[in-house]
């Protein structure tokens, strides 16, 4: 173990990198719920994104212990599921075929950015403020999920007349009548959830996950009738395996020329939300513990290959992506949640295989995990919103040229349900108050282009 994991030179010890992987687990092993109860939502099987998201993350999270040798596990993102589901299938009218091959294609391309270095400069073009807005803009957006799918945010104001008709259609949102048993429950739920994260309960998000289950077991909510056992998840599995290589796939992607360059543009939007969660991530907790050093940054910024940790992770953030996609589910992307492994002591890979194997065993609970209901998921997603949007706090909100653009990017992706158009008006009016301040020699060409393309797919879908 230690030669292989270099324990002593990070200052660990098997017993507390097993605690660090433990805890890591159960504070991110809602993924395995919320991620199936989200994709299933485009047509998918619930069974198979179950088993997807589970191999995904156990052959991500083992590369990153195995090949990289840090603390970090991995799953499929929130917000990236979000974005695969509500914006590109629901808004952009791809079906879930065509999104898994996106997905697969972003993965190659990160892959490839990773070896040449220019995921590297896509992250330097980019402003630390608009990095910022996006992390948590991505935040607003899932918490709001999270209350739209428990129906906690009614959209009310159409009247009708006595035959029926709609004499009006100004749709407002508004609470909902607190007068279903699945609302109250959700409520208990996001209460029990917050309480158990302010009082730093390890898993707070898991037990809270599982305590409103059980809690909604006599109020009706939680039922066995629509449960899928383990042996029915595996026949499931051949339905997202592989799909990506049907017609109904990768071939599909390329046959509408008008629709091209929506999907770069889509691609691109992946791709950027991947590279953000991960680096913030890596920054915001490895440079903190130790496990990234600035001489490791350094490293990474002069050297070639993959000799320093940063450009191993990365590498292995990115392959995940694209195996997950082959298997059935959205990005696969380093789990912020690994920060409570790493405050646990977590220090090297070996916390990572514990997560993977961990990951490994859940599978075997299919029955009991799909019995969890949507009131009681929803609430997750409520409180990583919130956690997610710590990175707000970064940005310098009195000075206008950077408040901004950063406004846009972090609000509009709730506002227009589309991370991808948060990011585009947070590029464009940032290009814009340049301009006007008589910076624009300040604006990087890789945002310059990636501007360009964002105004020529509003133009294309203005013609379209």
């Amino acid at each position: 173990m230690n030669g292989l994991f270099k324990l002593r030179e990070n200052g660990t010890k098997v017993s507390t990198e097993i605690m660090a992987g433990l805890t890591t687990f159960f504070t991110m092993a809602y993924i395995i719920v919320v991620n199936p109860g989200i994709l299933s939502q485009a047509g998918m099987e619930w069974g198979a994104v179950f088993l997807a998201t589970i191999i995904a993350s156990i052959i991500g999270t083992l590369i990153m212990g195995l090949v990289a040798n840090v603390p970090y596990a991995q799953a499929p993102g929130m917000g990236l599921n979000a974005f695969f589901v509500y914006t590109v299938c629901f808004g952009l009218g791809f079906t879930w075929q065509q999104a898994l091959s996106m997905v697969f294609i972003c993965g190659l391309f990160n892959i490839v950015i990773t070896v040449t270095k220019i995921r590297k400069y896509i992250i330097k073009a980019i402003p630390k403020s608009l990095q910022n807005a996006i992390g948590g803009g991505i935040g607003v957006f899932v918490a709001y999920i999270g209350f739209l799918n428990i129906d906690f945010v009614a959209f009310s104001g159409a009247t009708v007349d006595e035959s029926g008709a709609v004499v009006t259609s100004d749709i407002v949102p508004a609470l909902a009548t607190l007068n279903q048993p699945a609302l109250w429950l959700f409520l208990i739920g996001l209460v029990l959830m917050i309480v158990l994260l302010v009082c730093n309960v390890k898993g707070a998000i898991l037990i809270g996950m599982v305590v409103t289950t059980i809690i909604g077991i006599p109020m009706g909510v939680t039922t066995m009738a629509d449960s899928v056992s383990f042996t029915e998840a595996c026949a499931a599995l051949p339905s997202t395996f592989g799909a990506i290589f049907t017609p109904a796939g990768l071939p599909s992607l390329f046959t509408d020329a008008a629709k091209l360059p929506l999907v770069l543009i889509t691609i691109f939007a992946f791709s950027i939300s991947d590279t953000f969660d991960t680096i913030g991530t890596f920054i915001g907790t490895g440079r903190r513990a130790g496990i990234f050093s600035e001489e490791d940054e350094k490293m990474m910024d002069k050297s070639s290959g993959f000799k320093s940790k940063m450009d191993k992770a990365l590498f292995a953030d990115a392959t995940a992506t694209s195996i997950g996609a082959i298997f059935g589910t959205s990005n696969t992307t380093t789990f912020v949640e690994s920060a409570s492994g790493i405050a646990a002591g977590g220090r090297t890979g070996l916390t990572s295989v514990v997560v993977a194997i961990c990951f490994a065993i859940s599978a075997f609970f299919a029955t009991f995990v799909s019995a969890i209901p949507s009131a009681a998921t929803a609430p997750a997603l409520v409180v990583v919103g919130i956690m997610m949007t710590s990175s707000f706090k970064e940005i310098e909100w009195t000075d206008l040229s950077e408040a901004i653009p950063a406004f846009f990017a972090g609000l509009f992706m709730a506002l227009c349900y589309s991370i991808s158009y948060g990011i585009a008006f947070g590029f464009i009016t940032y290009c814009i108050v340049k301009i006007c301040k008589k910076k624009a020699k300040e604006i990087h060409p890789i945002l310059w282009v990636a501007t360009i393309l964002f105004i020529l797919n509003f133009i294309l879908l203005a013609i379209i």
